[in-house]
C-alpha cells in the first residue's frame, strides 16, 4: 500500500514523499516502514507503543489513533506531523 510521508520525516526515506509498505494493521505498516527505513517508527511511536501526540495517521480520509486499526492493500496511509512555532 502507499504511505505518504511528511516532509520532516523524509530524511528517513531518501526524500521520497510516497513509499510502499505492507501490513494488516497500521502498526504492522509502521513496522514494515521501519524495516525499510530504519529509525522512522521511533519518530512516530513512543516507548509504550503509542502514537506520539504530535503525529497523525490517516487511513484513506479517516484519522486513526489506534495502531491496531486494520488496513488493506487498497488503502492509503497518510502520516502527518503537527508543527508548532511562534
Amino acid at each position: 500500500m502507499k504511505v505518504r510521508i511528511p516532509t520532516p520525516l523524509r530524511s528517513y526515506t531518501d526524500q521520497q514523499a510516497v513509499v510502499e509498505a505492507e501490513g494488516a494493521t497500521v502498526d504492522e505498516v509502521l513496522v514494515d516502514l521501519d524495516r525499510q527505513h530504519p529509525g522512522i517508527r521511533f519518530r512516530m511511536v513512543d516507548e509504550q507503543g503509542r502514537l506520539r501526540p504530535h503525529m497523525k495517521v490517516f487511513v484513506n480520509a479517516d484519522m486513526v489513533r489506534a495502531l491496531d486499526t486494520p488496513v488493506t492493500d487498497a488503502d492509503e496511509v497518510t502520516i502527518m506531523q503537527a508543527l508548532s512555532g511562534g
